[in-house]
């Protein structure tokens, strides 16, 4: 799956905030976009913009390819003529994103996972840093795919396990050991304080190949819904776990996680795999389907209750 670099925000929020960030103080690209955006005409020629905004079809060129490399419009031919044609969701939010472009007060209060301090945020900040090199081509490609632990061939046996029942929790330990054991890997992997991940194994089977796999758990000392800012003291322990050299990455926990997770989750497996170009693969074990595993794998588990 190929992905362009604009596209790794996935809510509404982000979404909104980086069209305002992109658009920034321009006033031509101010008025480049709104003129896009408004009426019902879904595509507008170069020429017919010019007409309507009074800038120069140079003018909307420049400003057009820029808007155009951040999705926020899309560049197309009408005749052999370059035109643009409006995203639905960005037309329909023109009026919000084109308040926070003029106020950057605004945009910096503006919830969501860029500005974590604000009080309707659930979302940890996230940096991400791509080699300069990258961005010598106009789009930046990444191969990127969300699995589920029905996806991994070495736990295969919890396809067969659809209502496991009600389980008890137990210890962190436990569950890396018995993990460990599906896995055949013989390595106990001791925590230590500057560790990027609880499990690395080069043992994990996916789509038929062996492939290295980073696993993030968390114990039951967490509680309630999973959110970035419950990953690590300083809410960073997702970056940390796509520090490692893994190509899958996968984070476990004992109740519901927030789709917050995944979408940072989905934003460093992209910088990772536009990095390194290689093929990067994350997903979620929650607690439903930790008791699946269990159920699945009793005898990997047996000796942890006992």
């Amino acid at each position: 799956m190929l992905t362009r670099v604009t596209d790794v925000t996935g809510n509404r929020q982000d979404k909104i905030y980086n069209a305002a960030k992109a658009i920034g103080s321009s006033a031509i690209r101010h008025r480049v976009f709104e003129a896009i955006c408004f009426g019902k005409l879904s595509v507008k020629t170069v020429q017919g913009l010019a007409k309507t905004t009074g800038l120069t079809q140079k003018q909307i060129l420049v400003a057009g390819a820029a808007l155009d490399h951040e999705e926020l419009i899309h560049k197309e031919k009408v005749d052999g003529r370059i035109a643009y044609k409006k995203d639905p969701f960005y037309s329909k939010n023109r009026g919000q994103i084109l308040k926070l472009a003029r106020n950057p007060n605004k945009l910096g209060k503006f919830p969501s996972s860029y500005t974590p301090h604000s009080p309707k945020s659930s979302s940890a900040a996230t940096t991400l840093r791509l080699p300069k090199a990258l961005f010598r081509s106009r789009a930046i490609s990444a191969h990127i795919e969300q699995i589920t632990i029905d996806t991994i061939d070495s736990f295969r046996k919890v396809r067969s396990v659809r209502r496991p029942g009600q389980l008890d929790p137990i210890a962190e330990a436990g569950l890396k050991i018995g993990i460990l054991q599906i896995l055949s890997e013989k390595s106990s992997m001791k925590d230590w304080g500057g560790e990027t991940e609880d499990i690395f194994s080069t043992r994990l089977l996916l789509k038929g190949k062996r492939r290295s796999a980073a696993f993030a758990l968390k114990g039951m000392g967490t509680r309630g819904r999973l959110t970035p800012k419950m990953m690590g003291k300083r809410g960073d322990q997702i970056q940390r776990l796509f520090r490692s050299p893994a190509e899958v990455f996968l984070i476990q926990y004992w109740g519901e996680i927030d789709a917050s997770i995944i979408e940072q989750m989905r934003a460093f497996a992209f910088q990772n795999s536009a990095t390194h170009q290689k093929p990067i693969y994350y997903g979620v074990i929650d607690g439903a389907d930790t008791c699946r595993l269990l159920k699945a794998y009793q005898r990997a588990f047996i000796t942890l209750n006992a």
